[in-house]
């Protein structure tokens, strides 16, 4: 793992990565926190996160980006051992992750932010590539914060 990353190009690679129809939202994230800290992360924890995309499932419900911010939350915090209380900091962490998108867009809701939306069209993908790299970034963000890893931006 790195010393010092660019939360910006991280923000930016997952961006990418979505406006490119590479990944999806979550996909998207993981792939880019993984690339980014150059983290010795299986590839499967981005297949992980495929079922996330479209409010899981294509359900509408919980916004894959901000899903996808919490499966690497608890990549870098979560336990894995049952019974650690670690668990505990990694739920206020995930916690800190979606309240600010709640802050920033009032609801978790796939379907109330996408709501009249064609899904697919240049409107729904702008929103959610808009997302993607602002939940990517927050992660990031808290990443740094609680590793003590410089942001070089």
């Amino acid at each position: 793992m790195v010393t010092e990353v660019s939360i910006k190009k991280i923000r930016e690679d997952a961006e990418e990565l979505y406006r490119q129809g590479l990944f999806f939202c979550s996909e998207a994230i993981v792939a880019s926190i993984r690339d980014n800290f150059k983290l010795d992360m299986p590839e499967e924890m981005i297949a992980m996160a495929s079922g996330f995309p479209v409010g899981i499932g294509r359900s509408k419900c919980l916004c894959g980006a901000v899903a996808g911010g919490v499966i690497v939350i608890g990549y870098f915090f979560g336990r894995t051992k049952g019974g650690d209380p670690e668990v505990n900091r990694t739920l206020e962490l995930a916690n800190e992750l979606q309240e600010e998108f709640r802050k920033n867009h009032r609801v978790l809701c796939c379907s109330v932010h996408t709501k009249g939306m064609d899904m697919g069209s240049g409107e729904h993908k702008n929103q959610c590539i808009s997302f993607t790299g602002e939940v990517a970034e927050t992660a990031a963000k808290i990443i740094v914060r609680e590793l003590g890893i410089k942001n070089i931006d």
